[in-house]
């Protein structure tokens, strides 16, 4: 494994998630939120925010690197799909025992997969293999 352009793949990554995250769940579904305010805290606790953006960046990371060694941003969006999907049947379960709404449900899902293809993409071109030397 080369470890370089890993640590450089895992930081796109948090990057990437941390902004998408603020921009999709944080901006776009703010209205949806609202609708259910009780349920969430009224201020962010920030320093778990940012945990929980560096565990999916190393770990999705370290997935594509394990299991896409040609690397490659479309394989590594294709696992990002499946991951997103993956991520879609938790949110599934809290919809079941939260009083969720569909449209929070949706706007998971969709922010979800979305997200994580990117992030793939982003990963697999970023991690890419050399090509090997020629003599």
């Amino acid at each position: 494994m080369n470890w370089q352009k890993f640590f450089t793949a895992f930081i796109g990554a948090f990057i990437f998630l941390f902004v998408f995250g603020f921009l999709w769940y944080g901006t776009l579904m703010s209205g949806a939120h609202q609708e259910v305010q009780a349920l969430f805290r009224t201020k962010p606790d920030f320093p778990w925010l940012i945990l929980g953006h560096i565990v999916m960046a190393f770990f999705f990371t370290m997935l594509c690197v394990r299991f896409i060694p040609a690397g490659g941003a479309g394989a590594s969006a294709t696992l990002g799909i499946l991951v997103g999907l993956v991520y879609a049947g938790p949110h599934v379960i809290s919809f079941a025992v939260e009083p969720l709404t569909t449209k929070i449900l949706c706007g998971w899902i969709v922010g979800g997969v979305i997200q994580f293809a990117i992030a793939g993409a982003l990963v697999g071109a970023i991690y890419k293999p050399s090509p090997p030397a020629t003599s």
